[in-house]
């Protein structure tokens, strides 16, 4: 495989609200894959539970940022990812 500097920038936008029962499987398959010139945004849509605690944890990785937001829906977080890509 090449090195990541050939290799083009992935972007991969995680809206996240109130799912703290599967959020470290699906980061941690995520960060585990083979490809990895890649960013994760993590956008914590004002989950309840504990979610953002959760993604911020991650953020020891410098692939992933994290973006907690006041919940407005998944469309929302979506959107916010794309603006922060």
């Amino acid at each position: 495989m090449k090195n990541s500097q050939e290799q083009p920038l992935v972007s991969i936008i995680v809206p996240v609200y109130n799912v703290e029962k599967y959020l470290d499987r699906c980061i941690n398959s995520i960060l585990n894959q083979d490809y990895h010139n890649i960013e994760v945004f993590l956008i914590d849509d004002g989950s309840t539970d504990k979610s953002g605690d959760i993604c911020d944890k991650y953020t020891i990785d410098s692939r992933v940022k994290v973006i907690h937001k006041k919940n407005s829906g998944m469309s929302m977080a979506r959107n916010t990812g794309l603006k922060h890509m």
